[in-house]
């Protein structure tokens, strides 16, 4: 790493249930009966008396089936009540403008190469957290690593820890001070320590991109405990001041 070189169901209907479904229809329907035969000897001779009417009876006309009306179509069930999607997750947020407000932080400074980077980083940490675990004093946000100074073999940092009263009995290389402030870009980190090489580069190429000029330094800030969280699970806030 140099200084910002870092990162669809059709439903088939079988042609037999079909046919199978016909043929049940079919059978069902009654066969309408044979018209009676009438002989000639059941024809009188005589002429029909007035009371009975040669013409045949007008036939009465049939009441419809019920069954031959055809049904109302059923009422269209309402429609289902509309699905509220499950959230989905943005893309973390690459390059968003944010003003930084200083913070009391306690801190301690310390010089790394970069072979052995995150164990130097994980050492100060420790240092500060024994600090106050000692004398009961919460953090009173997150992690913080500022780097002051890069080369292409190391660094110089400051790890800082934000707290809301003052620790005593500082050890060697720690004070109290303020954590950086002002306008910076925000971007976001997931993985490892060893892969932000490439969210670096990518920040270069930001920077590049949109021709902004940065100041020489920036921020990490730990949104997971590096102490406690598996390497490979690391959310870092980088801030990137802006000039």
């Amino acid at each position: 790493m140099t200084s910002f070189c870092r990162f669809a169901l059709v439903a088939l209907i079988p042609a037999a249930a079909l046919s199978f479904g016909l043929s049940v229809s079919l059978a069902q329907t009654p066969s309408p009966a044979p018209a009676a035969s009438v002989s000639p000897s059941q024809v009188p001779s005589a002429s029909p008396s007035p009371a009975a009417s040669a013409s045949p009876a007008p036939a009465a006309t049939p009441t419809p089936a019920a069954s031959a009306s055809p049904s109302p179509s059923p009422t269209a069930p309402p429609p289902a009540a509309a699905v509220t999607p499950a959230p989905v997750q943005t893309a973390d947020p690459f390059g968003l403008e944010t003003t930084l407000e200083a913070k009391k932080v306690v801190m301690v400074k310390g010089t790394a190469n970069w072979d052995s980077a995150f164990d130097t980083l994980i050492d100060a940490f420790k240092a500060l957290n024994t600090l106050l675990d000692k004398q009961g004093i919460k953090h009173a946000g997150n992690s913080m690593i500022v780097y002051t100074s890069t080369d292409d073999t190391g660094f110089t940092f400051l790890a800082e820890i934000p707290v809301e009263q003052d620790p005593k009995n500082l050890g060697k290389d720690m004070s109290i001070g303020k954590s950086p402030e002002g306008k910076a870009l925000k971007f976001v980190h997931r993985g490892s320590y060893d892969n932000m090489d490439n969210t670096y580069e990518a920040i270069t190429n930001h920077l590049d991109d949109k021709k902004l000029e940065a100041k020489d330094t920036f921020i990490e800030e730990y949104l997971t405990d590096p102490l406690t969280t598996a390497e490979d699970k690391l959310v870092i806030n980088v801030f990137v001041p802006l000039k």
